[in-house]
């Protein structure tokens, strides 16, 4: 385990990047909504717009989730995900459903895990490239 210090994902951390995607997605055209976690899986900030498909919430929400357990922009994992992939029967594994779309991206500090980044509500491509925008900002 290591001592060496870092900074945990703060809320004016996580209110930045919600502001940040928000904004790239509205420069697009794109109405969503952005969850943003910590380490530890908790919700630190969240944002739905009322303009947006009810679902993209907990779409959003999941895609943070899967992208902080693991440890992996969800972009990457789709192909992992297919039958005789290596992630295929992980979803029944853990204690809820997993979302392999893009959109989910954990967030570093340090060279350490910190929290996690999820949008929902514009085409896959859209919301990683939102998420990763606001994920920028943080770097």
């Amino acid at each position: 385990m290591s001592t060496t210090p870092f900074t945990p994902l703060t809320i004016d951390d996580a209110e930045l990047l919600v502001a940040t995607a928000r904004r790239a997605a509205e420069d697009a055209g794109v109405t969503v909504s952005v969850t943003v976690l910590d380490a530890g899986g908790h919700l630190l900030a969240f944002r739905r717009d009322d303009r947006a498909v009810l679902i993209s919430g907990e779409t959003s929400t999941r895609k943070a989730y899967t992208a902080l357990q693991l440890n992996a922009p969800t972009a990457d994992l789709v192909d992992a995900v297919q039958p005789g992939g290596p992630f295929h029967t992980l979803p029944t594994a853990l204690d809820r459903p997993l979302l392999f779309i893009a959109g989910g991206i954990p967030v570093h500090r340090d060279g350490r895990l910190i929290g996690a980044i999820g949008v929902g509500g514009g085409a896959p491509e859209q919301d990683h490239g939102f998420a990763s925008e606001a994920v920028r900002t943080l770097v």
